[in-house]
């Protein structure tokens, strides 16, 4: 297979704040991560084009012949198939945005300088089925077909470890645990979609699930909790209480009953207990989400919209969220009543009143929670961050109160 590069592009701005921290293809939508699923297809690393503040982080891999692919693209058969076929000096276009192209080493060094390449052959190929994250909201609106196909993937030619006759189980073959799942006294109803359960990972006794439910290394389901699909544990994951559609990215905590549905939650991240998002607005009116990219709140299409939480952000126990709210990074939410609809990256505080979580306190919490999963803050992980904080100090109008 040809050396496989994924590329940013305007999408990874309609993505912030998640993307501030990584490249569209790390993204985790159904089981795998974007650039996990490329991998497994094209059976080799796969590396990235993204932003110089992420370039250290998630470097590139120049070869003479590369195959350069949208990030924000899920690999499906029809355009693996389109993408396999393509010629040197060959593109795929999908109303008008790249979505594929290969490339030798002078070419690709013309597109990283944002340079015309004369010689490039576009084909259009809008008749072909995509599936595809622009949006927020796509994260978990496409997550039921994602956990589809990538249990498919995942499960094809293997057998499932046995599950215990402690637990109540509808559609047994819907449902696959990998070596060291445990699962004791729960009720699994795989028959609306598949439940995977990955390595190590465990359902405690009372839980009632209802797939699809996808649930990555070492992730737990805490006793009791009640989870509807379509829901994604990344790696590390607790999660407790109610549960309806969320992603959960790796490593966060929502340990407690509360209720979040409709919702994309980053690494890092910790909800209080008893923590609860409203995902549908009192009128059924459409939700807005704040939109990096355009400055303003954006009309969703969607009914049920509930948090987008970048990385490293906490809210304490209680904490009541709007329908449609979106906190940055590194963001402590705290305090009664209903904080803001967005809440930029380091803000500190909750209901109206915020001040800036200083970049050293920031860096000291976050430090703490990785060391508890025996993960380091690195020096690389320290300048995203400080990036972060100045990115985001725009939208922190306190801070210019105090300037004036």
């Amino acid at each position: 297979m040809k050396n496989v590069i994924l590329f940013d592009n305007e999408v990874w701005d309609n993505l912030l704040p998640l993307t501030y921290t990584r490249p569209v293809g790390e993204l985790r939508v159904g089981i795998l991560t974007i650039r996990e699923k490329w991998e497994k297809w094209a059976d080799t690393k796969v590396s990235f084009i993204t932003q110089e503040h992420l370039s250290q982080k998630y470097p590139m891999t120049i070869e003479a012949d590369n195959i350069v692919i949208n990030g924000s693209l899920l690999p499906l058969p029809g355009i693996c198939k389109l993408i396999e076929q393509m010629e040197p000096n060959e593109a795929l276009l999908h109303n008008d945005e790249l979505i594929a192209a290969r490339l030798n080493k002078s070419q690709f060094q013309s597109l990283i300088e944002d340079e015309e390449i004369e010689e490039l052959k576009g084909f259009p190929i809008e008749n072909t089925p995509l599936l595809k994250i622009n949006t927020l909201w796509d994260i978990f609106s496409k997550n039921e077909e994602a956990i589809k196909i990538d249990f498919e993937l995942l499960t094809k030619n293997r057998t499932s470890q046995p599950l215990s006759d402690t637990n109540r189980v509808t559609a047994p073959e819907q449902i696959f645990l990998e070596p060291g799942a445990t699962v004791e006294h729960a009720t699994l109803n795989a028959s609306k979609g598949p439940i995977y359960i990955g390595k190590d990972a465990e359902i405690m006794e009372g839980c009632l699930v209802r797939g699809p439910l996808a649930m990555n290394e070492k992730s737990i389901l805490k006793m009791g909790a009640k989870i509807y699909g379509a829901t994604t544990l990344g790696p590390f994951c607790k999660v407790g209480g109610e549960v309806n559609n969320v992603v959960f990215t790796g490593y966060s905590n929502k340990g407690h009953d509360g209720f979040l549905g409709n919702s994309v939650i980053g690494e890092w991240c910790n909800l209080g207990a008893d923590t609860n998002a409203s995902n549908m607005k009192n009128n059924y009116a459409e939700v807005k989400l704040w939109s990096y990219a355009t400055q303003r709140f954006l009309k969703t299409g969607l009914q049920f919209c509930g948090l987008i939480m970048g990385d490293h952000a906490k809210c304490g126990i209680n904490t009541m969220f709007n329908t449609g709210t979106v906190i940055g990074v590194s963001a402590n939410v705290y305090g009664g009543g209903y904080p803001r609809n967005f809440i930029p990256s380091f803000s500190w505080g909750g209901d109206q009143k915020y001040t800036t979580y200083t970049l050293e306190k920031a860096l000291d919490t976050a430090r703490t929670m990785m060391k508890r999963r025996d993960v380091e803050l690195t020096e690389m992980d320290q300048e995203i961050l400080q990036e972060i904080f100045e990115a985001d100090r725009t939208y922190r109008s306190w801070e210019k109160a105090i300037l004036q």
